[in-house]
């Protein structure tokens, strides 16, 4: 049920795009020393979500199409950032702070969430 309201699919795709986008941090902190390496980072939300919802359908790789209701799987892009003299465009303070601002965005998500289920519940009759 919970599923059929736009504000929960929105919130939904919020807490799959933190999580993305978590998991990027991730492999970015543990490349930090690889020479070479380019960070890697997801486009901002709004942008994302706003692109999938006006289109319809969305590439999500070339040749591959998929309508909004089956995939909402943003592209990683590189970050830009300073390389360092071993190429590795990796700084491990910015990934600090994007998991932070990740970790906001992910606990707005479950919010969301959990007030349109506690609205549902109190509509129903329970508590």
């Amino acid at each position: 049920m919970l599923e059929s309201l736009s504000i929960t699919r929105m919130a939904e795709a919020l807490a799959d795009h933190a999580a993305t986008r978590l998991d990027l941090i991730a492999r970015n902190v543990a490349q930090a020393d690889t020479p070479g390496y380019k960070a890697m980072d997801l486009p901002d939300f709004a942008k994302v979500y706003q692109d999938s919802v006006d289109n319809g359908m969305r590439a999500t790789r070339p040749g591959h199409f998929t309508t909004a209701d089956t995939a909402f799987q943003p592209v990683a892009q590189p970050s830009a950032g300073e390389a360092s003299p071993n190429g590795n465009t990796v700084s491990v303070e910015k990934e600090m702070v994007k998991s932070a601002e990740v970790r906001q965005d992910h606990e707005m998500a479950l919010a969301v969430y959990r007030s349109a289920q506690d609205i549902l519940r109190i509509s129903l009759g329970r508590k």
